[in-house]
């Protein structure tokens, strides 16, 4: 039996944050290698799908973007469901803090944004981009900087990055979904509201799910919808209940089944894909771009802000309390990585600025995003230790009292 899908993201994604890094810097070597020309031609090099009637032709870049990344959705989803019905989420007292952080989170580096982008006339549609926070590379930095710091500390964070997905979902939902066919809409809203009825009570066989994940994403590929949405739509169908014949959650299974694929090469495939910016040529002048700025400032300031801000009002106005057993200077660490947007801020950029991968656009946003983040895990990090060390240094001096 599958059992506290938590703590299994929490160690999967923190160990897989260091294979996300690795594919990051690994696309940028290659991205200004003499492999330049191979790697961004093979991203725009278009493969075609075909499954019987069913026919997709699409470029590399977007398969990872609308293919691979929907699969990432749909865990996201599934995590999202299980921690509002038995995690976390399920108690209303212990979200206070958390959420109102979130929020907090995502309204103040849009905010940051705009004041930058405006004051520099850069443009304004990036604004979505420095929301979300990148989980899996913040947990990783946590993992190393924070030893010995409490757990709840690592709670509130993939509580409020759980949050933080929701709200980047919502915004793609709102902001990024122009142009939609409502006929292909309408089966997928059809074949949702199916699958959900007759998986109540029921046992589904796994091949069952698989091919209707497929369809669904299919239909929403062809309805012109960001394939985000209707995979989580689709993981709030999936079971949570124990089934009675063998005692076991189809929506934990999922969890378990699926999340070290992608732990383990969704992400790393989307961060190679996404993160390769060529140098060649880059003035100074592109560097410090309004959009760059916006974003990185958004990122590393927006965030830090907003989390640390939000955190300490609802302690002081009593909605909520900080995590339990943690110090400010601990949890001003925590905010500082939220500020790592990377995989989910790429996601957002290529939504707010379409086009190709290698466009100005496209490289300023990547600039801003790796900037931002990196900042935020560097200065996180650092924090996180001080408080670690400093935390150990106060227990060290406890117990030569006690022993005087």
């Amino acid at each position: 039996m599958v059992r506290k899908p938590t703590l299994d993201f929490l160690k999967t994604e923190a160990a897989s944050g260091m294979v996300l890094g690795l594919a990051a810097v690994t696309a940028l070597v290659v991205a200004n290698s003499p492999l330049a020309a191979g790697y961004f031609g093979w991203l725009k090099s278009e493969h075609i799908l075909q499954v019987g009637p069913l026919v997709l032709q699409l470029t590399i870049s977007e398969w990872i973007k609308e293919g691979l990344m929907a699969i990432f959705f749909l865990v996201v989803g599934l995590e999202i469901k299980y921690e509002i019905l038995k995690g976390e989420l399920s108690d209303p007292r212990k979200l206070a803090t958390p959420v109102l952080a979130a929020v907090g989170g995502m309204v103040v580096p849009a905010a940051v944004y705009l004041a930058v982008s405006v004051s520099l006339n850069g443009p304004h549609g990036g604004w979505p981009i420095p929301l979300a926070t990148d989980i899996a590379f913040a947990l990783a930095v946590f993992a190393v900087a924070a030893r010995g710091l409490p757990s709840s500390l690592r709670v509130f964070l993939l509580t409020l990055a759980i949050v933080d997905d929701l709200g980047a979902i919502a915004l793609i939902a709102v902001l990024f979904s122009d142009g939609v066919d409502w006929v292909p809409l309408a089966w997928v809203a059809g074949l949702l509201v199916a699958g959900g009825w007759f998986a109540r009570g029921r046992r589904v066989p796994a091949p069952f799910w698989v091919l209707g994940f497929g369809l669904v994403w299919y239909l929403t590929v062809l309805a012109g919808l960001s394939t985000s949405l209707t995979a989580v739509a689709f993981a709030l169908i999936v079971p949570v209940a124990n089934r009675t014949e063998d005692d076991q959650s189809p929506l934990q299974e999922a969890m378990h089944d699926l999340h070290p694929y992608v732990a383990w090469l969704v992400l790393p495939l989307f961060a190679f894909a996404k993160a390769g910016v060529s140098f060649a040529g880059l003035s100074l002048e592109q560097a410090l771009a309004p959009l760059v700025l916006s974003i990185a400032l958004g990122l590393f300031l927006g965030k830090q802000i907003g989390v640390f801000g939000a955190a300490w009002l609802a302690s002081a106005l009593k909605i909520g309390r900080p995590p339990t057993g943690a110090t400010w200077l601990e949890l001003y660490g925590v905010s500082l990585l939220c500020g790592v947007g990377f995989t989910m801020s790429l996601f957002v950029g290529l939504l707010a600025f379409p086009g190709a991968i290698d466009s100005p656009a496209q490289v300023e946003v990547k600039l801003g995003v790796l900037g931002g983040s990196l900042l935020s895990a560097l200065a996180g990090g650092a924090v996180l230790a001080l408080a670690a060390r400093r935390r150990k240094i106060l227990a060290g001096a406890c117990a030569d009292t006690h022993t005087g």
